[in-house]
């Protein structure tokens, strides 16, 4: 069956993160990205590329693309979730986003077109995903707070085991879970109970 990803987050990076679900459940989590398909599915549905730029990756060997793609997915969650918990990140983190955007901003070049000037790709290799999920990173991660400070409106689903990233645009700063359907109710109704054994 064809995944359907659940893109709640406001940025990609966030939603990245999220695609391993229940990270913080006792049973264990469920990870999303099985194979460079479904990471190419994920890169359509999250619109960082084109659906003719995903057509031609299809057939591309990129296990080792998933591999790297998962490296960075996890070094970015190690570093956010330091952050909300008060925490220094693992130097390895570090080093491994600081390579994946090192090796992402390589491959950038600018292009002329009528609107002006933009960031476009060498080419339509197998990496293209890692290379634009690595930029966005990059973009989230150092967001200066002369313009929208996005980093410091990252939150975490207030639910323990789901503890899904997103960021925080309601007006007073005061969201609370990843979907208010799922986490929100399954929490209140958890909170209900609790109180009726009392």
């Amino acid at each position: 069956m064809m995944t359907t990803f659940e893109l709640i987050a406001g940025h990609p990076a966030l939603d990245l993160v999220n695609t391993l679900d229940w990270r913080f459940r006792k049973e264990g989590p469920e990870d999303s990205l099985k194979s460079y398909d479904d990471l190419l599915r994920f890169s359509e549905q999250s619109n960082i590329l084109t659906v003719a730029q995903a057509r031609k990756l299809r057939h591309a060997s990129g296990a080792q693309v998933l591999k790297r793609c998962i490296e960075l997915r996890e070094a970015i969650a190690e570093i956010l979730y330091a952050r909300l918990d008060g925490r220094s990140p693992a130097a390895a983190s570090l080093r491994i986003l600081e390579r994946s955007i090192q090796a992402g901003r390589f491959q950038q070049q600018l292009r002329w077109k009528p609107e002006g000037l933009e960031w476009d790709w060498k080419e339509n290799a197998a990496e293209l995903p890692l290379w634009v999920l690595s930029i966005s990173a990059s973009d989230l991660m150092l967001s200066d707070a002369g313009h929208f400070d996005a980093v410091h409106s990252v939150r975490a689903c207030d639910n323990p085991e789901c503890r899904w990233l997103f960021l925080d645009t309601s007006k007073n700063h005061t969201r609370r879970w990843c979907d208010m359907k799922v986490c929100g109710n399954r929490m209140k109704a958890r909170r209900f109970k609790a109180q009726q054994k009392r």
